[in-house]
């Protein structure tokens, strides 16, 4: 696991393996960007090593580089970390980037040291973050030898941050090992993760971090009435569960509850999808993964709120006892649904876990899902949408993606579609045009959520699982899409009390609940 520390040696001097600056492209050529006590060691040899290898400041560009003389480390890496905002300097999604495209190319390296221009405790986090986050890798089934981790990362600061810094580092430190325990997850094969075992990771997660856990097994969920979980889970072996992660805070006066699709594998059950569509279904538990990553994340950071979190998990899969189309549904609450596409099964599970949510009284509920290929064809594989029932919280949801550094969009969610979820024999039917599909999804989920309650639902169908090559500090494979967005309303509702303050959620009963 990559060690991050801070300090504020000099660049020249500091003992690592490599020296990682940043380059900009100035008037007359590449140009180092600003560090902390770089000296003119790292000004005229330097420029005209980069101006020979054509060195752009473009961002990814990565170029290793033998060290001036009178520094300590005998290599440099100059990354580039894109133009410049506006003249003002890189922006911290920039240095995030370009620390992850370090951490990267430097795989395998015991100590490096990050000279990049981090001149305030914001820019240090996203450096950190960029680091550990870029440093992933998924080597669980791998057995060929391949290049460990950075061991350690060390963010050069000056003196007057110092303070901040620390603070910024171990927040990154906390949210990277985070988000990487969501990547774990979306990567791991449907065959090792499944509801149960899915449900034993967050109760012992729960126990070594001091979040409280309960799982509701089928038997608990029959007896509840849960019946979307059960109804897409009936054809597997594997049976469902509705699992409730909480951290609670004794002086919090706002309580947020996070809800995560978690379907394990998802085949389409009777309506399977076609060959080609199968491979990376492995990937439809990434709502739950972001929601389980960012409650642990509230609890680690001990922020004064309440947080709670429900992994709604269910292995669609197509059998004699599978889910037909044409079939009727019970939902938790009482309404009923018409299944008419069984690969639309990923509304049905978070539907049932928001009506359970909305008992505890929230002062306002998240979903998070990777819902629809709709959402992805529109908006691609980069950002995700945000749809909700109050145009104010939707903003603040979208400015919490933008202050953790998530791509989102905000999409409507029209009342004409809303008639094209009519069931001739149920209260609703759970698919509707297809046009505008992904809109229709919020609609089908706007129907379960407590009225009064501010919702906002996360498609994030593009952005949760990156099937090209690495980029930045993303990486093939699961991305860990929506923790970050998740912790930042957490940590704003922490200090401006969020929507309602109305105080922590009321106790509940569960009626067969297997503490784990």
């Amino acid at each position: 696991m990559t060690v991050l520390t801070v300090t504020t040696t000099s660049a020249a001097s500091v003992p690592a393996d490599w020296i990682v600056i940043g380059v900009s492209q100035g008037s007359e050529g590449p140009v180092p960007t600003p560090v902390t006590g770089t000296g003119e060691a790292f000004d005229d040899g330097l420029t005209r090593l980069l101006t020979g290898l054509g060195a752009t400041g473009a961002q990814g560009e990565a170029l290793k580089l033998p060290a001036p003389a009178g520094t300590r480390a005998q290599l440099v890496l100059a990354v580039g970390p894109g133009p410049a905002d506006d003249g003002a300097g890189h922006g911290v999604e920039a240095l995030r980037r370009a620390a992850g495209v370090a951490a990267r190319t430097l795989a395998g390296a015991d100590t490096v040291a990050l000279a990049l221009p981090a001149g305030t405790g914001e820019a240090v986090e996203a450096v950190a973050l960029g680091a550990l986050l870029g440093a992933y890798a998924f080597t669980a089934y791998r057995t060929t030898a391949r290049a460990l981790p950075v061991r350690e990362v060390t963010v050069l600061v000056d003196h007057d941050v110092r303070t901040p810094a620390e603070a910024a580092v171990r927040r990154a430190h906390t949210l990277g090992q985070e988000l990487n325990r969501a990547r774990d997850l979306v990567n791991t094969p449907a065959d090792d993760l499944y509801p149960d075992n899915f449900a034993t990771a967050v109760a012992a997660a729960g126990r070594e971090h001091g979040a409280a856990v309960r799982v509701l097994d089928e038997e608990a969920l029959a007896a509840g009435g849960y019946g979307g979980i059960l109804g897409v889970g009936q054809g597997s072996v594997r049976p469902p569960r509705l699992v409730r992660i909480a951290h609670t805070h004794a002086e919090a006066s706002t309580t947020l509850a996070f809800v995560g699709k978690g379907i394990t594998y998802d085949s389409g059950g009777i309506s399977l999808k076609p060959v080609g569509a199968n491979e990376i279904m492995k990937r439809d538990m990434s709502g739950a993964a972001a929601v389980f990553a960012a409650v642990l994340a509230a609890a680690r950071l001990d922020l004064p709120v309440n947080v709670t979190g429900w992994l709604a998990l269910a292995e669609n899969m197509p059998s004699g006892s599978a889910l037909r189309p044409g079939d009727v549904l019970r939902m938790y609450g009482g309404r009923t649904v018409e299944v008419l596409n069984t690969d639309a099964e990923g509304r049905l599970v978070p539907a049932d876990a928001l009506v359970r949510a909305g008992e505890e009284q929230p002062d306002a509920v998240v979903d998070v899902a990777t819902l629809t290929a709709a959402t992805r064809f529109g908006l691609g594989d980069h950002v995700f949408a945000v749809m909700a029932d109050d145009d104010a919280f939707r903003d603040r949801v979208l400015a919490a993606a933008r202050q953790a550094g998530e791509q989102a969009w905000p999409m409507p969610l029209p009342q004409e579609l809303a008639g094209s979820l009519h069931s001739r024999v149920a209260d609703i039917a759970n698919y509707g045009e297809r046009m505008g599909g992904g809109l229709v999804a919020g609609l089908f989920l706007r129907e379960f959520v407590p009225p009064g309650v501010p919702w906002a639902h996360l498609d994030i169908a593009g952005p949760a699982f990156n099937e090209g090559g690495p980029r930045g500090y993303t990486p093939s494979g699961g991305t860990g899409c929506a923790v970050r967005t998740l912790v930042r309303p957490a940590e704003n509702a922490a200090t401006d009390g969020g929507p309602g303050r109305r105080g922590p959620a009321t106790a509940t009963t569960y009626r067969r609940a297997e503490a784990q």
